[in-house]
C-alpha cells in the first residue's frame, strides 16, 4: 500500500488520542478499499462507491472485527480497546452505538498502524478485514 512521509514512533502513536487514530484509519481504510475495488471491477463510479459502502460502514467494520480481533497484538488490542470505549457525544446515524463503537476501535488501530510506519503489519489486517466482509456479503 503507501506509508506516510513522516514515521511516528510506537510509543507516540499509542499515545495519540483515539478519535484522532480512528480520523486518520477511516481514511486509509477508505483509501484501501476503494483502490482495491476499482482495480478488482469495471462498474461505474457510482457502483463502486455503493461496493465500497459495504466495506467501510460502521456495520462492515464491526463484522471485520470477528476475525481481526482474533489477529491484534496486545498493543494493537489496547489501542482497539481505548477507542472502542471513548466517550464519544457523537451519534452514530445508519448504525447501532455497538457496530460504531467497534468500528471506531477498529479504525484506530488501522490509524496507529499507519501512523507508525508498521506498513506490512497495516496490510495484513486491512486484507483480513477486507477478506471477512467479503465472506460475510
Amino acid at each position: 500500500m503507501f506509508s506516510p512521509d513522516f514515521i511516528i514512533d510506537e510509543k507516540d502513536a499509542k499515545n495519540i488520542n483515539s478519535q484522532t487514530l480512528a480520523f486518520v484509519g477511516d481514511a486509509v481504510y477508505t483509501l484501501y478499499i476503494r483502490t482495491n475495488l476499482a482495480s478488482s471491477y469495471k462498474v461505474s463510479a457510482n457502483k463502486l462507491h455503493s461496493l465500497c459502502n459495504e466495506f467501510v460502514k460502521a456495520k462492515g467494520q464491526s463484522d471485520a472485527i470477528n476475525l481481526v480481533l482474533k489477529e491484534f497484538t496486545e498493543t494493537e488490542l489496547a489501542v482497539f480497546k481505548r477507542a472502542r470505549n471513548y466517550k464519544t457525544a457523537n451519534i452514530a446515524k445508519h448504525a447501532d452505538v455497538i457496530d460504531y463503537k467497534r468500528a471506531t476501535g477498529f479504525e484506530a488501530v488501522v490509524g496507529f498502524l499507519y501512523l507508525s510506519g508498521q506498513s506490512e503489519r497495516l496490510n495484513y489486517i486491512l486484507k483480513l478485514a477486507k477478506e471477512s466482509v467479503k465472506n460475510e456479503n
